[in-house]
């Protein structure tokens, strides 16, 4: 049977946990309040990339503290999430670019 971690391991898994639930909650409300796509597009972006970093340190916390090493497996995920994000997010904004001109939309010209 596993020992019980250490106070102090519990508390921060818990606040990185609970503070990365939060940032993803804040994207995800600010993807369905916010009007337009245009500025839509940040919040989601930017909820789920620090999201995932505040549950990385938790998991990394987590497993380094209960293993009695270090556990950086998770540094993985959260570096494809903050690599491919910015990428996905730059091809959805230049669909919606190339939307809104062939509806002759108030946007800028390509340049």
């Amino acid at each position: 049977m596993n020992e019980a971690l250490p106070l102090w391991a519990e508390v921060l898994t818990a606040v990185f946990a609970v503070v990365g639930a939060a940032f993803a909650a804040i994207g995800s409300f600010g993807l369905v309040r916010i009007p337009t796509f245009f500025r839509r597009i940040h919040a989601p972006t930017l909820g789920a990339t620090l999201g995932v970093w505040c549950m990385t340190l938790a998991t990394i916390i987590y497993f380094s503290v209960q293993g009695r090493s270090l556990f950086l497996h998770a540094v993985l995920i959260a570096l494809f999430v903050a690599l491919t994000a910015p990428v996905t997010t730059i091809f959805l904004m230049r669909a919606a670019l190339f939307r809104e001109r062939q509806k002759k939309s108030d946007v800028p010209p390509p340049g």
